[in-house]
């Protein structure tokens, strides 16, 4: 099992940025993928960003070529660069990591509210 914990979030206006960042522990040599979460108010959670083991990234189409995922060789830390925020980027932002190559997450951290104003 791998413990996660989200850090960064904050109150932001329209256009800045904010830089996330997830500590891991625990079982991190297993850990295959690790993504980055965010969950609106009366929305469902979506992914927003993943990075595989071998570095390949994926992102939301809402948030390519805004935001940036990257993640420490050791796989404790990894981090979600927000640029170019707007309101709608307002969400609850989760990480979570996966020991399997697809499926579902197996652990998530508590989360980071970043709030962006207009």
């Amino acid at each position: 099992q791998v413990q996660l914990v989200e850090s960064g979030g904050g109150l932001v206006q329209a256009g800045g940025s904010l830089r996330l960042s997830c500590a891991a522990s625990g079982s991190i040599f297993r850990i295959n993928r690790m993504a980055w979460y965010r969950q609106a108010p009366g929305r469902q959670r979506e992914l927003v960003a993943a990075i595989f083991s071998g570095g390949r990234t994926y992102y939301a189409d809402s948030v390519k070529g805004r935001f940036t995922i990257s993640r420490s060789e050791a796989k404790d830390m990894m981090y979600l660069q927000l640029n170019s925020l707007k309101p709608e980027d307002t969400a609850v932002y989760y990480c979570a990591t996966s020991m399997s190559f697809a499926g579902q997450y197996d652990d998530w951290g508590q989360g980071t509210q970043v709030t962006v104003s207009s």
